[in-house]
């Protein structure tokens, strides 16, 4: 499918304003980085713990929020997923002795802030055999005595529902057809357990030294994709193509990582993910030209390189258009629909494409303009000077 056929436009006469604009961000980003000593990590990379909380109603924030800071001391972080009763506590931990007690304590405030007096069993958190223990003297005084086996089944069938439910057992008498839940049953249930206004789905925990380890690994996994593609497209083409793409994403990745630090967003590990998402997007994209350029090469010798790359870039701007497009509203829709937990990858991916486009043809181009420019003025001492050419080797 071709949207534009036929177009001249001159992308490389308007080359400059962009490359400002770039120059611009990555100053910007690389001084919000310097004044704020590095790039804010999320819980995967600097150790700490992440509390998933589903509540029956509308959670209610800002008490979570003060109960927490009055055990924990600072302001943990406390945000609701989008269009859900589900919250997701998060706070930082420094030092990994303290890892499973900060855990201990968050699971505690919020049973003192949300838990019936009376000594009754939390239903809504309680294990399979913390409640089975709770119930088997109170069935028998009951007349409501059950096997050990029977026991074990009957509790089972209770938490496979409260899971069903998100964790959540509003009412002792939704539990009427589980299997072996009798009126009596339930008697005994409201008499020794109750139904806590929420229910904890899941606890991740990272500690400090995992975390460290976990930078240091994104780090090295970046790094190794960018050489891997310097080798390969140096071997493809010709090795100032591979540093033209190179530089290009590297500029994607920094200006990206930048604005993450300019609008305060976490670095996270789905974020990384994102972000080499976003090399070998950028990187393809820039390759798509350069092998227009090459096949250009072979058809129009004597044809300066600006305007050759210029007829390359439009040859494969409806390709780009397409290609972007849709992958941007898609990214686009995530980042406005996809909640607090996709956030930052969708952030990073969002403008990860805006930026990898431009960068391949206002960015990737140029410099192999440069380039030439560079190496006809070291020729411009030579007796005659030879017609401008491309900086590679038809292959």
């Amino acid at each position: 499918m071709e949207l534009f056929k036929n177009t001249n436009y001159d992308f490389l006469g308007k080359k400059w304003p962009f490359i400002i604009a770039s120059l611009v961000l990555t100053a910007a980003g690389l001084g919000s980085l310097i004044m704020k000593g590095g790039p804010k990590y999320g819980i995967d990379f600097k150790g700490g713990a992440l509390v998933y909380v589903n509540f029956a109603d509308s959670p209610p924030e800002d008490k979570v929020r003060a109960a927490l800071s009055a055990k924990l001391g600072g302001t943990p972080d406390v945000q609701r997923i989008q269009g859900t009763n589900e919250l997701i506590i998060g706070t930082d931990i420094e030092d990994e002795r303290v890892l499973d007690k900060t855990r201990t304590t968050i699971v505690e405030t919020l049973a003192s802030t949300f838990a019936q007096t009376g000594g009754k069993l939390d239903v809504n958190n309680a294990s399979q055999q913390a409640l089975v223990d709770r119930l088997r003297d109170p069935l028998g005084r009951a007349g409501a005595s059950l096997s050990d086996q029977d026991l074990q089944g009957m509790v089972s069938g209770i938490l496979g529902y409260r899971d069903s439910k998100s964790g959540l057992i509003r009412n002792f008498d939704e539990l009427r057809n589980v299997p072996k839940v009798t009126p009596q049953v339930i008697g005994v249930l409201n008499q020794e357990a109750y139904a806590a206004p929420y229910a904890i789905r899941n606890v991740e925990v990272v500690g400090p030294k995992v975390g460290a380890e976990l930078q240091k690994q994104a780090v090295l996994v970046t790094l190794s994709a960018l050489g891997g593609m310097l080798i390969y497209i140096a071997f493809r083409f010709e090795w100032i193509y591979g540093v033209a793409a190179v530089l290009a994403v590297l500029h994607d990745t920094i200006i990206t990582i930048g604005l993450f630090s300019i609008f305060d967003k976490e670095l996270s590990l789905t974020v990384v993910a994102a972000v080499l998402t976003l090399v070998g997007y950028s990187m393809n994209d820039t390759i798509v030209v350069f092998d227009r350029v090459r096949e250009n090469l072979k058809i129009l010798r004597r044809e300066p390189i600006e305007s050759l790359i210029n007829k390359s870039l439009n040859q494969t701007l409806s390709r780009t258009i397409l290609t972007s497009g849709l992958t941007f509203l898609t990214a686009l829709a995530l980042l406005i629909f996809g909640g607090p937990v996709l956030h930052g990858f969708s952030f990073a991916l969002v403008i990860g494409i805006i930026i990898g486009t431009y960068s391949s043809v206002f960015i990737a181009s140029p410099i192999l303009i440069f380039w030439q420019d560079f190496v006809e003025k070291r020729k411009s001492a030579a007796p005659m000077s030879e017609p401008r050419r491309s900086p590679a080797k038809v292959k």
